[in-house]
């Protein structure tokens, strides 16, 4: 079988009709046996279902989309799974494990107002690990689309970036001033904690990291590093949380009754899941504490807190 994500740098772009890349993975007996990264050859919309079923695929994870995409998917033999965020292959892992569920037609005119958006990872991140954010401001994504004619409402903070649609079918606006602002980049890099655990690596994957420069698709000092840096320029770079994942919020820190969470009797401290904010988006969660009656759950990033080092190397640049 293969299954299909909306992409972009690690993270499920939110906005179907513009999404500017897909990555296809191949599943056998429900495991990842091999993924590939492919542009959407100037289509959007509905013109993308074709592309897709060209490519073979059965499944799709997606974020936002409107009737018409569904429809196009649907006729073409693709099941949709939407309302998806975060980092592209956490979701289809959690697909597989049956904890991921679509949302429908999510994409409507504009968000409603004061509504929250659970956003993304280096992307607003580097890493592979997913990430939420408490209300947003930050990668990787915007849990709604905007029209599927004018484009995202987005989310459009400078506190760590929005990894999501980008914004009223324009570009993303520059946050921070450097050569490389605005402009596609590729990168290599190695994330390492104080102690030099690894926690990520593109060049274990295989696969560079894509992203716009300057526009808050990465976490802040990531972005700050690379929208300076000149094509074969590797720099190291350390960064606080203040620049990464910010600090552990308590507030992310919640605990339930189990009677309220059906299903969370069986789930053992240390597991993450996925679970819904009031607008129908999935965010994950660890277990961090249970007992008879009650579960205590943490929706801080798992890296919230910590000081990060990267090494970091500019492949290359696009306009």
């Amino acid at each position: 079988m293969k299954l299909a994500v909306t992409y972009a740098g690690g993270d499920i772009f939110q906005h179907f009709g513009k999404t500017e890349e897909f990555k296809i993975y191949e599943i056998e007996d429900d495991k990842v046996v091999a993924s590939t990264v492919i542009g959407n050859e100037g289509l959007g919309h509905e013109s993308l279902a074709g592309l897709l079923a060209e490519q073979k695929v059965e499944k799709l994870i997606c974020g936002g989309l409107g009737q018409g995409a569904l429809d196009a998917l649907t006729s073409a033999g693709i099941e949709v799974i939407s309302g998806a965020e975060g980092d592209a292959d956490a979701a289809v892992y959690a697909y597989l494990n049956g904890e991921l569920e679509s949302k429908g037609v999510n994409c409507d005119h504009h968000h409603e107002e004061g509504e929250e958006h659970s956003c993304g990872h280096h992307e607003d991140e580097a890493c592979g690990e997913e990430s939420s954010c408490g209300g947003c401001g930050s990668d990787e994504g915007c849990g709604g689309c905007g029209d599927e004619e004018e484009g995202c409402g987005g989310c459009g903070s400078s506190e760590g970036g929005c990894g999501g649609c980008g914004g009223c079918g324009g570009p993303r606006p520059v946050i921070f001033e450097g050569p490389n602002a605005g402009k596609k980049v590729s990168v290599h890099y190695k994330g390492t904690l104080d102690d030099g655990t690894q926690f990520d690596s593109s060049y274990d994957r295989g696969q560079t990291l894509d992203f716009i420069c300057g526009t808050g698709m990465m976490i802040e000092g990531f972005d700050k590093a690379v929208v300076n840096m000149e094509v074969g320029q590797s720099v190291n770079v350390h960064l606080e949380p203040e620049e990464a994942y910010g600090v552990r919020d308590a507030s992310n820190i919640f605990t339930l009754n189990i009677t309220e969470l059906p299903g969370s009797e069986n789930l053992n401290i240390g597991q993450k899941v996925f679970l819904q904010d009031p607008a129908g988006r999935a965010f994950p969660v660890v277990v961090k504490a249970k007992d008879e009656e009650t579960i205590t759950l943490d929706a801080n990033h798992e890296l919230a807190g910590k000081a990060l080092n990267f090494q970091i190397e500019l492949v290359s640049i696009e306009d």
